[in-house]
């Protein structure tokens, strides 16, 4: 590789290093997904103002929804929950299964039990949370500013050589975003697309037999979705376990569906996805282990961005063999 090839590289892993380190996954995922809008409202170059105001008209809309949202879950969680555990544990009784928690108020013993710090830094995690919002509205704010322009500064430089160490180097490192942005695309796009689809006939099934709290289900199906594998195990639990407030038999049923779901999902990824993001369950496992643990939820959905990113970037490359050394002629 020559030696602006190189420095962007090195730029690159800079910087997904600082953004982990820094706990920047909030401030990077908002600002990959606002862009990502933009691309879908951009109507021609000379209406960037139009489709920035759509974008805006957007994002004020998807806050509200999301923050009814919150206010429905924050009443329906505690009621899914209080008619959900008497279910199981009846359940669980039957089967001669021991649970730690025997009702509502039991399960709030063990969580308080096991977050009493937590309880005790409630002021820390109100500033992370104000922090999170920063970096959140931060990273709207410069979706916006590189859709309406991606100049890096020597295009209008007189005084800078488009041959020169920096200009090659800027372009290069452009280049290196170009490909961040094209995963970015491709895995949270095609993730997208099958949480829709997943959402979609998980709604008809919980409509089909009259779960309570269809709509705090559906939408946190949605959300789970956009989380790899584990996100599927969080909402299908939640979805089996309140089918038991329905029936045994539903619950049963429900988990039968969502086997088969979770199936027709492989044919989807094999389909949508393609074989450009097959990476092995084990390197995904550790890839959201290792987000989580760097960066949280952001990092979490940020991990198979990285990898796919790894991978492309990787497959560019062609490893050259060292030229063999000429032999040294007997005496």
């Amino acid at each position: 590789m020559i030696q602006p090839l190189r420095a962007s590289y090195g730029i690159m892993a800079v910087l997904l290093v600082l953004i982990a380190w820094l706990h920047l996954g909030t401030l990077l995922l908002t600002a990959l997904f606002g862009y990502f809008a933009l691309q879908l409202f951009c109507i021609g170059r000379r209406r960037k103002a139009l489709s920035v105001a759509i974008y805006l008209v957007a994002v004020v809309t998807v806050g509200v929804g999301l923050v009814y949202f919150c206010r429905q879950a924050y009443v329906a969680l505690p009621e899914i929950a209080k008619t959900t555990i008497p279910a199981v544990v009846e359940f669980a009784q039957k089967q001669g299964v021991e649970l730690p928690f025997t009702d509502y108020a039991s399960l709030k013993t063990v969580a308080l039990s096991e977050a009493q710090e937590g309880i005790a830094g409630i002021g820390r995690y109100a500033r992370a949370a104000s922090v999170q919002l920063v970096l959140l509205l931060t990273g709207l704010v410069v979706a916006a500013s590189l859709f309406l322009s991606q100049a890096w500064g020597t295009e209008r430089d007189l005084h800078t050589s488009r041959d020169s160490l920096y200009a090659t180097v800027v372009r290069e490192l452009a280049a290196r975003f170009k490909t961040f942005f094209h995963s970015f695309t491709t895995v949270i796009g095609a993730q997208m697309v099958i949480s829709t689809i997943n959402t979609g006939l998980t709604a008809v099934f919980l409509l089909w037999n009259g779960y309570p709290f269809t709509a705090v289900l559906t939408v946190l199906t949605f959300l789970c979705g956009l989380l790899p594998i584990l996100g599927n195990l969080l909402s299908n639990t939640m979805i089996v376990a309140v089918g038991f407030t329905v029936s045994p038999h539903t619950a049963l049923a429900a988990l039968i569906f969502l086997v088969a779901i979770h199936k027709l999902e492989y044919f989807l990824n094999s389909k949508i996805i393609g074989d450009r993001i097959k990476n092995p369950l084990w390197l995904t496992l550790i890839g959201l282990v290792l987000g989580e643990k760097l960066m949280g939820l952001p990092g979490m959905i940020l991990a198979p961005v990285v990898l796919h990113y790894i991978k492309v970037e990787a497959s560019k490359n062609r490893v050259v063999p060292a030229a063999p050394t000429p032999a040294t002629p007997e005496a």
